[in-house]
């Protein structure tokens, strides 16, 4: 269908992206999407960003443009409803590169499994609703390679294209199944949640930092091959991974070789000796003789707080089945962590604690407190 679209506009200079806020500040809503470079580089960047108004298909080149500071206002005005699909990891790369924050959420992926979709994937709603074919082979595209290939164009414009017609089919999908309000509840808290994660890459070494099948010597070998992998990959500007996989760096720590011809064991390839040979038998040595590194610690949780978990867990996914529906839909996991942690005494203090999810404290609110165990709760 992509060949009886008009062409999108690709918008690089900044002329271009003054048109482009013109056209979006003068919308009730817009479309959006973003597309990374996680797999293709060692600290990860948005390398496209996608709008899509009543007017026109925008393709944004962040990596042409020094400064996007002019689409903060439009990201934050609660005039202009944002509608993404699968919202959460687009949010949190343009807060991170860019700093935007958001006011007026859609997200059609949220939408679907609030109303119960057991496949939610924008090609299988896009597929079922309007017969639309997306190929997702270039879902893991390098997008910071340029130029983007036709194909490439087409897939990023259809990600934004048919958001309008999906949201609106859902949204009428949730008002006959009274649901509106609780998605609307979590594209409020959306809009609001702070991410702490860096970017993508920083220290590999912290995946292994609390692992119990090691040994603290295992372990420090392992600390000191990712010291040297992590070099390596912001290097050469590739992920890890593409380095090294973790499981060799593994089996190099149990079984530490001690000449080149040791290494085709642990499953380094002959071009990964042949390069890195030397680098890896060093990092080796150094990890074997190294002070021993520590253990990440997970501070036990008290008994009673896993009790309550464990039954707010039962019910919530007792509720789910009733409404067919996953399990954090009826509570989401943080208020998991925040109910068990510190129980509330009363009604008060929960509508306090469930203050950003008020629809599920209403619907909830007592089932909640008996759950908890919470005398003469209603």
């Amino acid at each position: 269908m992509s060949d009886v679209l008009p062409p999108p506009i690709w918008v690089n200079t900044t002329e271009k992206l003054e048109q482009l806020i013109q056209d979006l500040a003068s919308q009730p809503r817009i479309a959006v999407d973003t597309e990374s470079n996680s797999l293709h580089a060692f600290r990860e960047k948005v390398c496209l960003i996608q709008f899509t108004s009543p007017k026109a298909d925008y393709l944004v080149d962040p990596l042409a443009l020094s400064d996007l500071t002019m689409l903060a206002p439009i990201f934050a005005d609660p005039k202009i409803e944002k509608v993404f699909h699968a919202a959460e990891y687009d949010l949190i790369c343009l807060r991170r590169d860019f700093g935007f924050s958001f006011a007026n959420l859609f997200d059609t992926m949220h939408a679907a499994r609030v109303l119960g979709y057991p496949a939610v994937g924008l090609d299988k709603l896009l597929g079922d609703k309007f017969n639309v074919v997306m190929d997702k082979r270039h879902q893991k595209a390098d997008w910071g390679a340029r130029p983007l290939t036709k194909e490439q164009v087409h897939y990023a414009r259809f990600d934004t294209h048919y958001l309008f017609a999906l949201r609106d089919e859902l949204e009428k999908e949730l008002r006959e199944k009274e649901r509106l309000d609780l998605a609307h509840e979590d594209f409020e808290r959306a809009c609001h949640l702070e991410d702490t994660k860096g970017r993508s890459n920083g220290s590999s070494w912290d995946r292994f930092a609390g692992r119990k099948d090691l040994s603290l010597r295992e372990l420090t070998v392992v600390a000191h091959l990712c010291q040297w992998r992590d070099k390596e990959a912001e290097r050469l500007d590739r992920p890890p991974y593409k380095v090294m996989m973790d499981s060799v760096l593994i089996a190099l720590a149990k079984n530490p070789p001690e000449a080149k011809v040791d290494l085709s064991a642990a499953g380094l390839s002959e071009k990964q000796i042949r390069i890195w040979g030397n680098a890896v038998l060093s990092a080796v040595r150094h990890g074997l003789g190294a002070p021993l590194v520590e253990r990440k610690q997970f501070p036990p949780k008290d008994d009673a707080v896993l009790r309550r978990l464990e039954k707010l867990k039962v019910w919530r996914k007792k509720v789910g089945l009733t409404l067919k529906v996953e399990s954090d839909i009826i509570l989401p996991k943080p208020f998991l962590s925040i109910l068990s942690e510190t129980p509330p005494s009363n009604m008060e203090e929960l509508k306090s604690l469930m203050k950003y999810a008020p629809t599920r404290f209403d619907k909830y609110g007592g089932q909640i407190l008996k759950i908890l165990g919470v005398k003469h709760a209603n």
